[in-house]
């Protein structure tokens, strides 16, 4: 039977409003729908995957969102939990943390999370992590009380257990305990996106993980509900920091991590392509002195070193805009309870002469100071330019070896290689968190018994009142034994598409939450 002119535009004009109906709920669908990825120019090939071999700020970047760990931080710098249910119940003699897990939390292996996943991972953590080894000195036992608690058993007080078990730097990851190898060949944790491949010098992805158990509570800071907005991450290795900003104003990338500063007009002046971020006290840039072999290991020279340098000059070397840094030596900013002006008369001498006399009666013969950086991140290469400079003025022979950053993160681990290492960290409210150089283990090898004493004393105590007075006595201990030098204070630089919404600025840049419009 054929249809009639007339029926036909009824039932064209019947299709219509029906579409036109099905229209918003289709428009509201796609809107909310992941688009298939990011591009996120980062400023390296990552030297590992494994979030506890390594404490370099772009290992924890990536990783943080495969892994995560117990607790975590919010906006203000709290400590919070994350794969815990909430925070631990702790003994009266502040030795036993019982914790309990959140129910239902799934593995990207398809299976539920459970407290001997957590006992594996906390162990390998304290066996392997230069921050988890801290841990474990203070450590009497790691076990699970049935399938969602597990307890740890301390052997004497240790005020930041629970900042160390949040920081995504040397990170206290959280895997499925059948993945456990050394190395990792295998990533299964249970964050919101999961590992998908890795070609090595062109990309790494991770893809949105569908069956990720957020928690409830508001997003604030790294805690709080997260969620997989970006089907998949694609971490992109661009070491030169100019590569990143013109690729950033071609709107190439929807992410340009750490940017150096003299972008910032070109940035600002580029808002269609891109909008710059500015995260304010982001961290500080620090050396690395060895103190375990090679001619800095004499502490005498590294005071004599430590004179001739002019930390003020450097940080306008590596920074050049007065916003983007602060010339000061107290290691925590006024307002923390943790600040203190001790030793800081020993901060910014850049004194040649004194320092020249120094090196002598310390015997001092000439030798290269062999100062190892990268133009990776572009103000390590700017400051350690100006301070070997600094060093020649005092009689010092610098030597400045540039590598880069991945070859720079290896060769530190050989107390052979190099006398100086230029690095940088996070500025966090536990002085325990960083640098590593406080823990044991970590390139530089500090161990004295003075630093013991000190630290035991500082870690003990929880009295956050008397704490802020023991964190004076460790930062003196820096100035006088110069294990490293703190230069100073830092904001960061990066850039964002303007197409990527709902980004926080962070230390540790994160994804989840954030959203392609």
């Amino acid at each position: 039977m054929s249809t009639t002119p007339t029926l036909r535009r009824r039932h064209l004009v019947h299709a219509a409003a029906a579409l036109a109906l099905l229209l918003p709920a289709a428009q509201q669908a796609l809107a909310q729908a992941p688009r298939a990825h990011a591009t996120l120019a980062m400023v390296a090939e990552p030297q590992t995957l494994d979030p506890m071999a390594s404490t370099a700020d772009l290992v924890g970047t990536i990783m943080q969102h495969v892994y995560e760990t117990l607790y975590t931080f919010d906006a203000k710098w709290n400590v919070v939990p994350m794969l815990a249910e909430g925070m631990p119940k702790i003994s009266a003699d502040g030795k036993v943390y019982t914790i309990a897990l959140r129910k239902d939390v799934q593995l990207h292996n398809g299976r539920a999370l459970t407290a001997d996943d957590v006992v594996a991972s906390l162990q390998r953590w304290v066996e392997q992590a230069p921050r988890g080894k801290a841990v474990g000195k203070q450590l009497a036992q790691i076990q699970a009380k049935g399938q969602l608690t597990v307890e740890i058993a301390l052997t004497a007080p240790y005020a930041p257990l629970l900042a160390q078990l949040a920081l995504p730097s040397g990170m206290a990851a959280i895997m499925a305990k059948e993945s456990i190898a050394t190395p990792l060949k295998e990533f299964v944790g249970t964050g919101p996106y999961k590992f998908k491949e890795r070609r090595p010098d062109q990309y790494l992805l991770l893809e949105r993980f569908a069956q990720y158990a957020a928690r409830k509570e508001p997003a604030s800071g790294y805690g709080g509900k997260r969620e997989a907005l970006i089907g998949e991450l694609r971490f992109v290795p661009v070491p030169n920091a100019n590569t990143r900003v013109e690729g950033a104003l071609a709107g190439q990338y929807d992410f340009a991590d750490l940017l150096p500063t003299e972008a910032l007009s070109r940035l600002e002046k580029a808002a269609g392509k891109t909008v710059p971020v500015l995260t304010p006290s982001f961290g500080f840039p620090y050396l690395v002195l060895n103190t375990k072999e090679g001619v800095l290991a004499k502490q005498p020279l590294r005071q004599a070193l430590q004179v001739a340098l002019g930390e003020g000059e450097m940080l306008a070397a590596g920074f050049g805009d007065t916003r983007f840094f602060t010339v000061e030596g107290n290691h925590f900013p006024k307002g923390s309870p943790f600040y203190s002006a001790a030793g800081t008369d020993q901060y910014n001498q850049r004194n040649a002469a004194k320092a020249k006399e120094l090196a002598a009666k310390a015997g001092y013969k000439g030798e290269p100071i062999r100062v190892l950086t990268s133009r990776q991140y572009d103000f390590h290469y700017n400051m350690a330019l100006l301070m070997a400079e600094q060093l020649k003025r005092a009689g010092f022979k610098a030597d400045l070896n540039v590598v880069d950053w991945a070859t720079l993160v290896q060769r530190r681990n050989d107390a052979k290689l190099w006398d100086i290492y230029v690095t940088h960290s996070g500025q966090f409210p536990e002085p325990m968190l960083s640098p590593p150089q406080l823990g044991d283990g970590a390139p530089g090898w500090w161990e004295t018994p003075t630093k013991q004493a000190a630290l035991a004393a500082f870690n003990a105590e929880t009295d956050p009142a008397k704490r802020g007075a023991l964190w004076g006595k460790v930062q003196q201990l820096v100035y006088d034994e110069v294990p490293y030098i703190n230069v100073g204070k830092f904001s960061g630089l990066s850039a964002r598409s303007p197409a990527l919404e709902s980004y926080t600025p962070a230390t540790w840049p994160f994804f989840w939450n954030a959203r392609i419009k």
